[in-house]
């Protein structure tokens, strides 16, 4: 098998270690995932964080690919924290841990560029799933939440956070990338995509891409949230009114 056609290892065959900081307030959580993580074999436990503050003090020292973000914390919360660290590494990957009740603190996380979204109690082998799809550049929601985050772009459609794009970039999207769009909004895989629409994931990938730069928007989330003010995520209500062109 060839090496390099592995997610695991880098162009010049070396295995890469994703780089993860856990911050959490409570002592046995942050001992615990670090004691699991640390035993997979690409993923290195750079620093446990009890609070917010903490954690931009470790991200100087030791730039962390994926941050495991409790979203409750003293002297500064993982919402405050997200926003901080987007701002100033936005290629540092921030999976925020919450409760079921923390719609507030989601949809504010949603806000300012977290990368994913997983229920405490989550299995290790969930939480390393989840790190592995956000270091490849892709979002990560629970499925318990999935419901609940889409009823937050809802809320934000309608709220002050806008999500602005030039009418003529919204004009010349074509019915295929609308269609995508759609399935985006209601936070669907990119295979889940590909199986809907009858495409390769490859080429959902591509769509993606070339829809984030015509839009000028810098994620998935950041699109999903795009769709639902613009209508798109709405049962495609604006697609009639767009060019038939592929």
């Amino acid at each position: 098998m060839d090496l390099l056609l592995l997610p695991e290892y880098r162009l010049d065959g070396v295995r890469y270690m994703i780089k993860v900081l856990i911050a959490d307030d409570q002592e046995l959580i942050r001992h615990s995932l670090q004691i699991v993580l640390n035993s997979k074999e690409n993923i290195e436990v750079t620093d446990a964080a009890a609070d917010g503050q903490e954690v931009i003090r470790s991200i100087r020292k030791n730039r962390p690919d994926v941050i495991l973000m409790d979203i409750r914390m003293p002297k500064m919360d993982g919402v405050q924290c997200t926003k901080i660290i987007k701002e100033n590494y936005p290629e540092i990957k921030i999976i925020i841990l919450t409760t079921f009740d923390d719609d507030e603190y989601i949809y504010d996380a949603l806000k300012y560029g977290a990368s994913g979204y997983l229920l405490k109690g989550v299995s290790m082998d969930e939480l390393v799933k989840a790190i592995h799809t956000v270091h490849s550049g892709r979002a990560m929601i629970n499925p318990d939440i999935a419901t609940k985050v889409f009823r937050l772009f809802s809320q934000m459609a309608k709220a002050d956070f806008f999500i602005d794009t030039a009418k003529k970039t919204d004009e010349e999207l074509t019915r295929t990338e609308l269609k995508i769009i759609e399935q985006i909004s209601y936070g669907l895989s990119n295979k889940e995509i590909a199986d809907i629409l009858k495409l390769s994931e490859g080429t959902v990938r591509n769509y993606i891409s070339t829809i984030l730069n015509k839009l000028k928007l810098r994620d998935r989330t950041q699109l999903a949230i795009w769709a639902v003010q613009s209508g798109v995520g709405k049962a495609g209500m604006k697609m009639e009114h767009h060019h038939e062109k592929e």
